[in-house]
């Protein structure tokens, strides 16, 4: 069941629901958030960067809502049909039990219309009498539009300057200027069907009755569990794994193959504070480990769709500015991503600013190189072989990171403080280097090998000269430094050092020490490492889920176990995470996190094989 706020927990506000009491819905175009209560308070239409449609999230007085519970005081429960990404919210009231499903039809193969972009909200009361509420309540363009309704015969349209949508019920509604609305009550085996259908020139409205929803219903569940059929994953955590999985598959973005950061915009990383930023895009370094991720399991048919998207959508620039690529890209590949804020928006529990775009995208991170040739050579591996044009691709990547790997950057964790000479920015190019070589070697592609080798070597030992304190007995955060970093648990995990390697040890103990908090890791300390921003943040928890990998590969089982099972007990009631967690093990900032979820998949796949 949904977790309930301590009483005394000053942050509790009747307004927002807690970032975790949500679940999932999604098209593989666009996702909606649904309230453990019923309320869609997140949906974006019709693409994962368009403007909302629904942001309460954001501002529940001018955000935009769409509302279906029961009418009457009842507990709530939810969870997803099994295998699936459809989610059922139940209400359990005096007189009997209803639930609400909600999903989007994945593509023509759920709708029959590849251009129609539906949500659909099917009431049924599965015990008793239950008396429903329902308001439809949009507010178009971060709720910055005004728009007009007009309704008959069933249908209400509410048209913005640059959007419609058009609303189609089995129950009456009553509307206003701008809002629809019903109070209805079903009785035991009754229904009603609502259908949110975004309308343009090329797609007209049309009504959802019952039996068009119990169609789609069916369509979208088989096509749910036929995909995930695909996974090979048979281990100990197989729910949690396979609820990972089809997360991510709801990241990915159908008509191009990217995969977007997270579905949201500004939840924040601590209340109050200004860590609010916009994940609706591709990081490279988080699409790579995903790929990663899906790989393992099995599902080469998204690996396979972001290596289109790179080659379709992504070209190695001239190396100027920022270097050959972008950290992240538009899901249609645009690499102009302007960052600006909401003021007429309060945020998160009044945690402004609320912001779209990234200028983040301006960056220099050395690390994406490592992350996305790691993931090509494994895809060449696991997947199929990369086309001699990719090959040519990425041997410009590399020889650009052979002649610009010691630049100081922004690192892996987007510091608005200035650029340093981070070690985890060092490790990443010695990745990218040491897989071209391999892939090279394996294939007998063409290649300046003697070239990437020397650089190679001499990333290594800046990395084991100076990247090593004595005074620490530990890898550290910046060359010549002595401030702890939990980036640097992917040193075992990038194959640069043994697990077992005497200075490795000492570095997982003296990150254990600093930054671990029972099993959960900090990604570093921002009063030791001024990052350029106020405030603290929680811990991390894909480098929770990493801690847990480097236990593994250093032969502590038994603790790398615990520390796994711990960071189970965090996930929200459907086994989805945000990016962080805070203090009391509430979630933080965008949610749900690609980045979480595929390291949880890395950690138990490597516990697994541990355990044996």
């Amino acid at each position: 069941m949904a977790e309930t706020p301590f009483p005394e927990d000053p942050s509790h506000n009747p307004r927002y629901l807690p970032i975790a009491e949500h679940g999932l819905i999604g098209d593989l175009r666009s996702v909606a958030l649904v309230g453990s209560n019923g309320t869609i308070d997140w949906y974006c239409s019709p693409s994962f960067d368009a403007p909302s449609v629904f942001a309460a999230i954001l501002d529940a007085e001018r955000g935009g809502r769409f509302e279906l519970a029961a009418a009457v005081r009842a507990r709530s429960k939810q969870f997803y049909f099994p295998d699936t990404n459809v989610l059922i919210t139940r209400f359990f009231t005096e007189d009997g039990v209803g639930e609400v499903q909600d999903f989007m039809p994945v593509g023509a193969e759920a709708s029959g219309e590849t251009g129609r972009h539906r949500l659909i909200r099917r009431v049924v009361c599965v015990r008793g009498t239950v008396p429903f509420r329902v308001l439809v309540a949009p507010r178009f363009n971060y709720g910055a539009d005004e728009h007009t309704l007009s309704g008959s015969d069933g249908m209400v349209v509410f048209e913005a300057p640059h959007q419609s949508l058009a609303l189609t019920s089995t129950v009456a509604l009553e509307c206003d200027a701008r809002d629809a609305r019903a109070d209805f009550k079903l009785g035991e085996g009754e229904s009603a069907v609502f259908a949110l259908d975004q309308v343009d020139g090329a797609v007209a409205p049309r009504g959802c009755a019952h039996a068009e929803a119990e169609q789609q219903f069916n369509a979208t569940v088989a096509y749910w569990r036929r995909w995930l059929h695909q996974s090979r994953y048979r281990g100990r955590w197989r729910e949690m794994v396979h609820r990972s999985a089809l997360t991510l598959k709801l990241l990915t973005y159908a008509p191009t193959g990217a995969i977007v950061a997270a579905p949201t915009t500004s939840l924040p990383e601590q209340l109050g504070g200004e860590r609010n930023w916009d994940y609706r895009y591709v990081w490279v370094r988080d699409a790579a480990f995903a790929v990663y991720a899906l790989l393992r399991l099995g599902f080469s048919g998204e690996a396979e769709a972001f290596m289109r998207f790179l080659t379709l959508h992504i070209s190695p620039g001239s190396g100027d500015g920022t270097g050959p690529l972008q950290i992240m890209y538009g899901i249609d590949g645009r690499a102009d991503l302007p960052e600006r804020e909401l003021p007429h928006l309060e945020g998160y529990h009044g945690s402004a600013p609320v912001r779209v775009g990234n200028a983040a995208a301006g960056q220099l991170q050395l690390d994406i190189y490592g992350a996305l040739i790691d993931s090509i050579y494994l895809y060449d591996k696991w997947a199929q072989p990369i086309s001699s044009g990719q090959w040519d691709d990425v041997c410009r990547l590399v020889d650009w990171v052979c002649g610009n790997w010691d630049q100081p950057d922004e690192g892996v964790w987007e510091t608005r403080g200035g650029r340093k000479d981070f070690l985890y920015s060092r490790l990443m190019c010695w990745v990218a280097v040491e897989r071209a070589i391999r892939l090279a070697n394996r294939r007998g592609l063409p290649a300046d090998l003697r070239h990437w080798q020397h650089a190679r070597d001499t990333i290594y030992r800046r990395i084991m000269d100076r990247g090593w304190s004595e005074r620490r007995g530990a890898f550290v955060q910046t060359v010549d430094g002595d401030v702890l970093d939990a980036s640097l648990l992917m040193m075992p995990l990038a194959k640069f050092i043994a697990p077992t390697d005497p200075k490795w040890l000492s570095t997982l103990d003296a990150l254990t020490e600093d930054l671990v908090s029972d099993s959960l890791v900090y990604r570093y300390d921002p009063q030791a490492s001024p990052d350029g921003l106020r405030g603290d943040e929680g811990t991390f928890s894909i480098c929770s889920f990493w801690y847990v990998e480097a236990l593994v590969r250093a032969g502590r089982i038994d603790e790398a176990r615990l520390a796994f099972e711990k960071m189970l007990t965090y996930a929200n009631h459907l086994g989805l995470y945000a990016e962080e967690i805070g203090r009391t093990g509430e979630q933080q900032g965008n949610f749900p996190q690609a980045f979480t979820h595929l390291s949880l998949i890395s950690a138990a796949f490597n516990l697994d094989r541990a355990l044996g």
